[in-house]
């Protein structure tokens, strides 16, 4: 049976380096939900302009897609992406059941980590409107928040094992 696992929260909190430790550990085909983006989406952040829903709706719907094709190869998947509402998880969720792992953090420490980051479109000013859209997963909704306190290798462990936890048993941890 295959398991889509969409590793979700505010930019910076480390979704691109738990997704990849996924791969790599429990060998779920990756995608990082980035490269999904049109070039008109990416231009907005990278000049600081928050995306509105209707920016996100088609970028949503590929990773749905793309999710869907995997699932009928049989391919366990892992992404990263935002999915900081939860009409947004309910697009990425129609086709195929998802798990959600929420990173979560305070704003203060993932802002401390974005600002040290290198290489990346999305710039620290547009971090306050990631934590205004952020709606936090619901009890009725498939997922298991894990904190991003500490190292990346104890954030990458948590994920992991609730994954396994959920693989094994069906269940959240």
């Amino acid at each position: 049976m295959s398991i889509h696992v969409v590793i979700m929260g505010v930019a910076g909190c480390g979704k691109t380096t738990v997704a990849q430790a996924v791969s790599d550990q429990l060998g779920f085909v990756m995608a990082e939900g980035d490269d999904f983006h049109p070039k008109a989406n990416v231009e907005k952040m990278s000049h600081g302009i928050p995306l509105t829903d209707e920016d996100r709706w088609p970028w949503l719907e590929i990773i749905s897609q793309w999710m869907t094709d995997q699932d009928k190869q049989g391919n366990s998947t892992v992404v990263s992406c935002s999915a900081l509402k939860r009409e947004y998880r309910e697009v990425l969720q129609k086709h195929v059941d998802v798990l959600f792992v929420h990173l979560s953090g305070t704003q203060e420490l993932i802002g401390d980590r974005l600002s040290k980051r290198q290489g990346h479109y999305m710039p620290p000013s547009l971090l306050p409107s990631q934590f205004a859209d952020l709606q936090p997963l619901e009890p009725d909704e498939n997922g298991v928040t894990v904190s991003v306190e500490g190292d990346p290798a104890t954030v990458e462990s948590r994920a992991i094992d609730a994954i396994k936890h959920y693989e094994e048993t069906g269940k959240l941890a």
